[in-house]
This record gives structure tokens, C-alpha cells and sequence, in this order.
């Protein structure tokens, strides 16, 4: 059996959506010929944990942590926060912020390049090299981000060892959204643009989750870089769904569904940063609410995960306050339990041109279950795209206030879609990782 490396910072215990990309391909390598050997911190500074993602990693999956020094304790000063105090995620927005969020920023675009990681990257090589003269053999080597100092310790030992290098960038890297608001000096970019290049420009295979992705990837000043760019989307693990895998998330399920007996339930899970926040929904359903007593006596509204205050304020606003419930951070299987007993699933993306390019990975866990998928953004990106192509649900720009009363009312109005959707099957986490197992394969003959 081949082995490959695969360098992430996310692993669990850490939890969110960063983790189930290569937590799951891991789980399904050796079925395919490929044995994973994980590299990732030991103590990793992240938003949140979940002991429940342990049942994934493989008996047989070696798991290599090394201590890694990162940062983020001067951004703490910088805002007020306390030790050990949790930094919310996604912290580099347009959201306002006073001076020192402004010059946390700052510091953090020009100072750690390409990320707050990038102190852990020497020590990596040196580790890994010294693994590898000692005699542990890699046939491949993947390094995924963000965190984008991932792929420059796989480029190291690319170039080094003559190891193939599969880059896998679940988010781009000077193209995403928030790269613009990190206030970059012009030296500073030109850094992050050359570092981006010399990935794409190294690397055996590169890999991204959407086709808009590739686009960028591959196309103007990366038009260089087209062959060897390509879309291997996220998707969803069967057994996450399967109560006779799952027994705990049984008991879940029937917790949820006595809870929510006769209840229509409008649910989003993740983040949930302001840049998101469907805005206009809000009022549509205190609207419906004042029309229909029936639909009064049903509605539920849950959000677990990093939600913005402002979110249940305009719910409050809206008259809604009675029918909204947030949970904050919950573990994976309880998240997929609320995701299965959804009438509609909220999906917004970011208020940014940008998001034209995201598929969130937690799409891929919403179209596994029965309920409508409500989408906000641009409604002619990859998302609404793929919306069309699988049939399970509808996509609304954030300002269309028409768009989203006439899409609401039209879920309220009719009954779940059944599952048995075909459309979706190509999203199974066992066919992607196939998928990957395939570049593998190709880049390691």
C-alpha cells in the first residue's frame, strides 16, 4: 500500500468545517490503495473543539503532532481578551472594529505572511526531513489550506525528497474575500502573490472545490497553471446520516423530533458572521407571522454555531424572538441531527463578490437531508449553479426582497422533497475521496 503525508492544520479534536475534508478522505484512502499519515499541531489555536470527530480517524491512521508556536497571544492583547479566551472565527472582515482591530489586522497581514502559521513552517521541515532520512517513505504528499503555510512545508519537502506535492486549497488564497480588507503594503502582496505562484507553479497536482475556483486558478496571469488544476469538490459522509452506523445520533434524532413534533423549522448551522446575515428574511417571516396563525403556531428558528448578535436582533425586530432558539457551538452529530430534521436549510454566503466562487462545505452535508436548501448570494455563482443541477432548493440575492418573500412563502406552502435524488450521489465522500486516490495515483507513478 502507497503512503502519503498529509499536512493539516485542522484535525480533531479541533472542530468546524476546516477538519471534514481530509478527516473523512483519510477515513476512505485505504480502500483505495493509500495509507495516510497525518502531520498537525499538537496545540492548535481554534474556535472550537469537538471530541465526537475522533470516531473517524481510522485504528490504523498514524497521527504525527508536533508543538507549534503561533501569535495569536498578541492578538488577544491587542483586543482585551483574556488567556485561554476563544478568538471568534473569522476575525479579518469589513465589519468596522475600532483602532485595534484595525491594527491587529494590520500586523497580521504584513507581518505573518502568509498566515500567523508561518512560524511553524521551518520547524515542520526539519522535522519531516529528519522522519524521512530516518527511513519513513512517502509516496505523495498533501498539504491543504488555509492556512496557506500548509503547502509551503510541502513545497519544502517537494523540492527536497522529490516527493509529488497534491495542493488542495478548500479556499483561495489572494482571491478570497477577506484578502482585500487586510490592508497589505504593495511589498507586502507582492510576497503573498509570489508565494502563491511558486505553489501552483511546484506542485504536481492542484486541487480546488469549485469550478469557479478553477477559473481563477487557471485562467489571465495563472492561465499557465490550467493543466494541472482541478475541482474535486466536498461532499458528505453516508455514515454521518445513518442512525444504524450512528446510534448516538439516533437518540438525537428522536430527541429533535419530539421536540419539533408538528413544527416547522427553519435551521442554519456554522457560522454566521454579519457579512451573512440574510437580513431581509427576517421581516418576511414576521410578515407570514402576522398573516397566518397557522404558520405562527408552527415556525421554529435555530442557529447553532458562531451566530452575530446582530442576527437576533433583527429577529427581535421582526417579532420573532419567541420563535427563535440559538445553541452555540454543538457537536458534529448533533448539528447533523437539526440539519435532518430541517423544513428549510439557511445557506447564506458572504456579502462579497468573492462568494460567486464558494461552496461551503456544509451545502454538501445540507443536500444529504430532506429539506429545502435556502441560498443567499450570487444567484449565477458555482452555488446557485449546482443548486439547479441537483434540485434541491432555491438561491435569492440578499437585496431581492421580492425573491426571497416569493421563495419563502412557496417553502412554507408544500411538503419535504423526497431524498432519493440521484443529483447528489457524485457528492458522497466515498467518490470524492476515489476521486483523489486517482491524483494520487497519477502523480506517484
Amino acid at each position: 500500500m502507497k503512503r502519503v503525508l498529509i499536512i493539516t492544520y485542522y484535525w480533531p479534536p479541533s472542530g468546524g468545517s476546516g477538519v471534514q475534508r481530509w478527516l473523512k478522505a483519510s477515513k476512505y484512502l485505504p480502500q483505495y490503495g493509500w495509507e495516510p499519515v497525518i502531520y498537525t499541531p499538537l496545540n492548535p489555536d481554534v474556535n472550537s473543539t469537538d471530541d465526537s470527530l475522533m470516531a473517524d480517524i481510522g485504528a490504523d491512521t498514524k497521527v504525527i503532532k508536533r508543538k507549534i508556536t503561533e501569535p495569536y497571544k498578541f492578538y488577544k492583547i491587542l483586543s482585551g481578551k483574556k488567556k485561554g479566551e476563544k478568538i471568534e472565527a473569522n476575525i479579518i472582515s469589513s465589519e468596522g472594529g475600532g483602532f485595534l482591530k484595525r491594527l491587529s489586522m494590520h500586523i497580521r497581514g504584513n507581518w505573518f505572511i502568509p498566515d500567523p502559521r508561518c512560524w511553524w513552517i521551518k520547524p515542520s521541515v526539519r522535522f519531516l526531513s529528519k522522519l524521512i532520512k530516518e527511513g519513513e517513505r512517502f509516496d505523495a504528499v498533501v498539504s491543504t489550506g488555509p492556512p496557506h503555510s500548509m503547502h509551503l512545508i510541502a513545497d519544502a519537502l517537494h523540492k527536497k525528497f522529490n516527493i509529488p506535492h497534491l495542493a488542495d486549497f478548500r479556499d483561495p488564497w489572494t482571491k478570497i474575500f477577506y484578502f482585500k480588507h487586510l490592508g497589505l503594503s504593495a511589498s507586502s502582496l507582492k510576497k503573498h502573490q509570489a508565494l502563491e505562484r511558486r505553489i501552483l507553479n511546484n506542485a504536481s497536482k492542484v486541487v480546488v472545490v469549485s469550478d469557479k475556483m478553477k477559473e481563477e486558478f487557471s485562467t489571465g496571469e495563472y492561465a499557465e497553471f490550467a493543466p494541472k488544476v482541478e475541482v474535486i469538490t466536498n461532499g458528505f459522509d453516508p455514515d454521518d446520516f445513518s442512525t444504524e452506523k450512528r446510534p448516538v445520533l439516533k437518540k438525537i434524532k428522536e430527541r429533535i423530533d419530539r421536540e419539533c413534533e408538528g413544527k416547522f423549522v427553519i435551521v442554519h448551522t456554522g457560522l454566521l458572521p454579519k457579512s451573512a446575515d440574510p437580513d431581509l428574511l427576517w421581516p418576511v417571516l414576521g410578515k407570514m407571522v402576522k398573516e397566518n396563525a397557522d404558520f405562527a403556531s408552527r415556525l421554529k428558528i435555530v442557529t447553532m454555531g458562531q451566530t452575530d448578535g446582530c442576527v437576533a436582533e433583527e429577529i427581535k425586530a421582526a417579532g420573532l424572538e419567541s420563535y427563535y432558539t440559538q445553541y452555540g457551538y454543538v457537536p458534529h452529530l448533533e448539528s447533523i441531527g437539526w440539519q435532518m430534521r430541517a423544513n428549510v436549510l439557511l445557506l447564506p454566503l458572504r456579502k462579497e463578490k468573492e462568494s460567486a466562487a464558494i461552496l461551503t462545505g456544509k451545502f454538501y452535508e445540507y443536500i444529504a437531508c430532506k429539506g429545502e436548501i435556502f441560498a443567499f448570494g450570487p444567484v449565477n455563482g458555482d452555488l446557485g449553479k449546482i443548486l439547479k443541477e441537483t434540485g434541491r432548493g432555491k438561491m435569492a440575492e440578499f437585496d431581492d426582497a421580492i425573491a426571497i418573500e416569493s421563495i419563502m412563502r412557496d417553502f412554507a406552502a408544500r411538503c419535504l422533497p423526497s431524498t432519493e435524488n440521484k443529483a447528489v450521489e457524485r457528492f458522497s465522500r466515498v467518490q470524492t475521496t476515489e476521486q483523489l486516490a486517482k491524483l494520487l495515483d497519477e502523480i506517484s507513478k
